[in-house]
């Protein structure tokens, strides 16, 4: 009875009477480390309580979130070749950088001037598909979007329209006063920038084939390139200047403009390299010679700078990916090297190595996955570097698991 009274409380007495200051502090402690209200704890309710209403969503969401974050940390890797995959000789190459002797036809024709002939490959056959009559050098060449035919520049001031499948020549087009040193085809319309600082338009249907001038250098005009759209036409000079020209001429008098629609004087040096993005219709490339060696990007409608790096290095070509965000330069002095960026962060992807010589010329083949370089060092090098769109795919095969993945029931 004793020991009852001692350990139980009486029902008779008053809950006030127990509750003692240390019983209540430890009771509250306890509520606060399960954090829970006491009346929750194993309470049956009337009814089971129902899940919150975007449960399911919620579920939905995390598995969805967890399967794209493994989606993109999948890199595509494709392997670069380091080394050129084929080397021809081009004896009497000229070391020249302000000529453009080096052209790739969408028939996979590639063609190189080495003194006063255009000597053509294709396949391992090796054809000479056009000489100068006089012994004059050729300075320039360009094949037509078709590869149908082929423009050719000489020292003499001339351009020159060839067959190519004759072999013929079809027409001579003088205007120039020195050695035509650059040349780019808009359809029937071929482009001449030349020694003495001009460009002239000419129209290859027509007897009068001067159809405009461009006169916005001050030296020799080394870079010439036509906007993939044919709307816009990019010229460098040795003057460090880059113009963007529209087609103001045709409404001037005697077709002459003086004043282009973009004069840039960013460039410290000549600039010979010029690339229109095949995938973006306003965006132009530049690079400049020796003193600069930079690489510069425009804004073709505002001629506004977007982005810029130096490659410490003679900047002499460049060509854009078809595929892919991609860019590769070749270089002079002092690299002698091909550099793939990607765009447009500017990572430099790949340097490759085996010109013994400043690299001159630069074309990309019909498919877009190999370029061609010729140097000083009289060689002329294949570079299987582009990808043929398989990053491309694998891109939207990425793509199309990220919607499948964001469509999940």
């Amino acid at each position: 009875m004793a020991h009852h009274t001692l350990t139980h409380d009486n029902d008779d007495t008053p809950a006030e009477v127990n509750r003692s200051p240390a019983k209540e502090e430890y009771k509250r402690m306890m509520q606060e480390v399960m954090q829970v209200a006491r009346p929750r704890v194993l309470n049956f309710g009337s009814q089971v309580a129902q899940a919150a209403t975007d449960h399911e969503n919620a579920m939905r969401s995390n598995y969805t979130h967890n399967r794209l974050s493994s989606i993109g940390t999948r890199k595509y890797i494709r392997h670069i070749p380091q080394d050129s995959e084929r080397i021809l000789d081009a004896p009497m190459l000229a070391n020249d950088f302000y000529l453009n002797v080096l052209d790739w036809s969408k028939t996979g024709l590639l063609a190189v001037g080495l003194a006063d002939s255009v000597y053509s490959w294709k396949d391992g056959a090796i054809t000479m598909l056009a000489k100068a009559q006089h012994g004059e050098q050729i300075t320039s060449l360009a094949f037509t979007e078709c590869g149908s035919h082929i423009a050719v520049g000489t020292s003499e001031a001339e351009v020159q329209i060839w067959d190519v499948r004759t072999r013929q020549q079809l027409r001579t087009m003088p205007g120039h006063t020195g050695r035509v040193g650059a040349l780019s085809w808009s359809g029937p319309l071929v482009s001449s920038g030349s020694r003495d600082a001009n460009i002239l338009h000419h129209d290859c249907r027509i007897a009068a084939h001067r159809v405009g001038t461009l006169q916005g250098h001050h030296q020799e005009v080394c870079g010439l390139k036509w906007s993939p759209a044919g709307s816009l036409l990019a010229s460098g000079g040795n003057d460090n200047t880059l113009n963007i020209w529209d087609d103001r001429y045709q409404r001037l008098k005697r077709g002459c403009a003086e004043a282009s629609l973009h004069r840039i004087t960013a460039h410290k040096a000549a600039v010979k390299a010029l690339a229109w993005c095949p995938w973006h219709k306003s965006l132009l490339a530049s690079g400049g010679g020796t003193a600069d060696g930079m690489i510069r990007f425009w804004n073709s409608s505002t001629g506004t700078c977007l982005n810029a790096v130096d490659t410490r290095a003679q900047v002499s070509a460049l060509q854009w990916s078809l595929h892919d965000r991609e860019l590769v330069s070749s270089h002079g002095y002092s690299h002698n090297q091909l550099h793939l960026w990607r765009y447009p962060s500017m990572v430099r992807v790949a340097e490759l190595s085996g010109h013994t010589s400043r690299i001159l010329h630069m074309a990309q083949s019909p498919d877009g996955q190999t370029v061609v370089t010729a140097s000083a060092d009289e060689t002329v090098r294949f570079w299987r570097i582009f990808s043929g769109g398989e990053s491309r795919g694998h891109r939207q095969m990425t793509e199309a698991s990220v919607l499948d993945a964001s469509q999940i029931r």
